[in-house]
């Protein structure tokens, strides 16, 4: 049978998110390994706050989710030569607001990170004085990185996703070199062979983070060669495409401030309790696999298809495409759920080695964030059917209703169940943001998604895997042989869920 466009890209992206995280999680591995649980490591992660923060503002989120429909508009209506016109002004603002609140960042960081307020108060003088130092060599990735997010976008916007697929994954591996290579010293033998490294302590992981940084946008220019990009030195501030970009992304970033607001919030209430925190953390990490291999994975693959059925006012289409994918995601989300809520237990004693009570603690505080797994994936592609459309003002709304809704949640259940009601707040708060922005995109589009027997067969096959998976959970092991034991009765659910949502699985084939 053949793939459609859509569905081949997404095939495409699951396979390398999924190598992406394989990666990062040897990255967190092999970083662990040098560094333990040190000062040295917490001024690191802590120098990468404002870098991050200002890289999500600007190109890595509020941005290139802005710049993707409008310069898809102009692709299918212009040409490339002025979506590349297009581009350049956009890449050419975005690397200079970046530097300008770089050098802002270098001039006042001892005090940004001093402050009362500020990234880290509690640490010791000598600690904050490296995390500034750190912060300053983070900014150079930041402004390699104000460019890499863009040429992601504008390759996606010319259908091609292979090189910022690959992308992220360089960028891991800039980081492993930096912890391997660069941090410890002596050198690393390997059989015969002896390596040498270079002593810089911290400092090197700050110049892997760069070298990865330095990969991930090499790796992204025989894309922009394949597709004739030629720069332009201007901002065309007054020109209508770029004034149109502007204009979406200010809604956008108000929303990832929500978004952001929604974890800060979530960390302070969970500081209350002992390592409430750190099990969110981790809980709302794992979370985000499911999460990225299929919500993400499908809602990127869709925006410029979306945007461009928007530019040609190809209604129907828009429609259902929408649909299509609005049904997979609930047909296949559910059942996951059910069946990593039913055999996860054995991974996460042997990934976390928490002990027993904090790792059923984590996996009921991982099961509260997996009630909200459907809606979280089918937040992916309601938002982007908005921005798709150009218009980042619902988003907004509904992200900021979504934090007031948090806050609410988590206030009314946090004397009933402790930490677990913080996971359980954030996934009703995404459920009804998710609920909303369908409510909206009928009312503001005419977009009436229609998901038939979708949500009862899926709920069937929930109960079908999860039921089989927990039975054969029961059966007593020890060790790795439990984690095998909980690969295999996953394996059993999901094939037990398998034959109430083959309609859905044979429209993935369709999107």
């Amino acid at each position: 049978m053949k793939l459609t466009r859509v569905t081949r890209i997404t095939f495409l992206l699951v396979g390398f998110f999924a190598l992406d995280k394989v990666v990062a999680f040897i990255r967190q591995v092999v970083i662990a390994q040098q560094f333990g649980l040190s000062p040295e490591l917490d001024a690191f992660k802590a120098a990468n706050n404002l870098p991050d923060l200002l890289y999500a503002l600007i190109s890595g989120g509020a941005l290139s989710i802005a710049f993707i429909p409008v310069l898809t508009e102009v692709l299918s209506k212009h040409g490339r030569k002025e979506a590349w016109k297009l581009f350049s002004r956009i890449a050419n603002l975005a690397f200079l607001v970046t530097a300008v609140f770089s050098i802002v960042f270098v001039l006042l960081a001892d005090y940004l990170v001093g402050a009362r307020l500020g990234v880290a108060p509690g640490f010791s003088e000598t600690q904050q004085h490296l995390v500034a130092n750190l912060m300053r060599l983070n900014l150079i990735a930041t402004l390699i990185f104000s460019l890499s997010g863009l040429v992601m976008a504008g390759l996606q916007a010319n259908q091609h996703f292979l090189l910022p697929a690959m992308a992220p994954i360089l960028y891991n591996v800039g980081q492993i070199f930096g912890a391997v290579i660069l941090a410890p010293e002596g050198g690393i033998t390997l059989g015969p062979v002896t390596m040498p490294t270079f002593g810089l302590g911290v400092k090197g992981l700050v110049y892997g983070v760069i070298t990865g940084a330095i990969l991930h946008i090499a790796i992204q220019i025989p894309g922009l060669i394949k597709y004739g990009f030629k720069w332009t030195a201007s901002l065309g501030l007054k020109t209508a495409d770029v004034t149109k970009v502007l204009r979406l992304m200010g809604p956008r970033v108000l929303s990832m401030f929500f978004i952001q607001f929604i974890f800060l919030a979530r960390d302070n209430l969970a500081s209350l309790y002992d390592g409430g925190v750190t099990l969110l953390t981790n809980g709302w990490m794992l979370l985000q696999v499911p999460e990225t291999l299929i919500g993400t994975a499908i809602g990127t693959a869709l925006l410029p298809t979306l945007s461009e059925q928007f530019a040609h006012t190809d209604h129907e289409g828009f429609q259902g495409t929408v649909q299509r994918a609005s049904q997979v995601l609930v047909a296949v989300t559910l059942p996951v759920a059910a069946i990593l809520a039913a055999g996860m237990r054995p991974a996460l004693g042997i990934a976390f080695q928490f002990g027993d009570a904090a790792t059923e603690h984590l996996l009921l505080v991982f099961q509260a964030f997996l009630v909200g797994l459907t809606a979280n994936t089918l937040i992916e592609v309601a938002a982007r059917s908005f921005y798709a459309r150009q218009n980042a003002r619902i988003p907004l709304l509904v992200a900021f209703i979504n934090a007031v809704l948090f806050i609410i949640f988590a206030i009314l259940l946090r004397t009933v169940l402790d930490i677990t009601c913080i996971a359980l707040a954030i996934s009703l708060s995404y459920t009804c943001e998710t609920i909303l922005l369908y409510i909206l995109r009928k009312k503001k589009m005419s977009i009436d998604i229609r998901f038939g027997s979708t949500p009862l067969r899926a709920c069937l096959a929930a109960l079908a895997g999860g039921i089989v998976c927990w039975m054969v959970m029961q059966i007593s092991a020890e060790g790795l042989q439990s984690l095998f034991l909980s690969m295999g009765a996953m394996l059993l659910g999901a094939c037990a869920a398998v034959p109430f949502i083959r309609k859905e699985l044979t429209l993935l084939i369709k999107l």
